[in-house]
């Protein structure tokens, strides 16, 4: 597993899979915005945004110290919609960083992901565009690809968390 954030991996998992996943002649792109909650406004629900938050594993490298930690719980955020009328799909994806535990700094630092972990996020992304944007009900975005935790979730390390985001039991 790689402990960088590489949005490269990501897209072209994204390339990769959007074809098979969402084959309704529609054509979608994936962008990144490190700012971007999950609050849908009414204009921007009257546009057709929506939103999907998934939890899934990612390992993170300090700057600081050089230390490394894997998480269970790194929050990806997904914004999307479909213009039917011009047949185009945006998503645009914010992962939630942590923080090392030793430097104390309240740094945050972006995640890195497996190619399974990619897959997997995007698989639960696409069940939701296909529910939400052409009827299709087959899957779930929620949760993570396991709920197995090993250690406790510390909240003051999470910048999910502390933008109210986290999907916390």
């Amino acid at each position: 597993m790689s402990t960088e954030w590489v949005p490269s991996l990501w897209i072209y998992q994204f390339e990769q899979m959007v074809d098979e996943q969402l084959d309704y002649g529609d054509q979608w792109g994936l962008n990144f915005n490190y700012s971007q909650t999950n609050e849908v406004t009414n204009e921007e629900n009257k546009r057709g945004w929506k939103v999907c938050c998934c939890r899934t594993f990612g390992d993170f490298l300090c700057h600081s110290c050089r230390r490394t930690w894997p998480s269970a719980r790194v929050v990806v955020l997904f914004r999307y919609r479909l213009r039917g009328n011009q047949h185009r799909g945006t998503v645009i994806m914010r992962p939630f960083r942590q923080a090392c535990r030793e430097c104390q700094n309240k740094e945050f630092i972006l995640p890195g992901f497996s190619e399974d972990e990619v897959k997997q996020a995007l698989l639960k992304l696409f069940a939701k565009i296909r529910k939400n944007c052409y009827g299709v009900e087959d899957g779930d975005c929620s949760g993570s690809t396991e709920n197995v935790y090993t250690k406790p979730h510390e909240e003051n390390l999470c910048e999910a968390c502390s933008e109210g985001i986290c999907q916390e039991e």
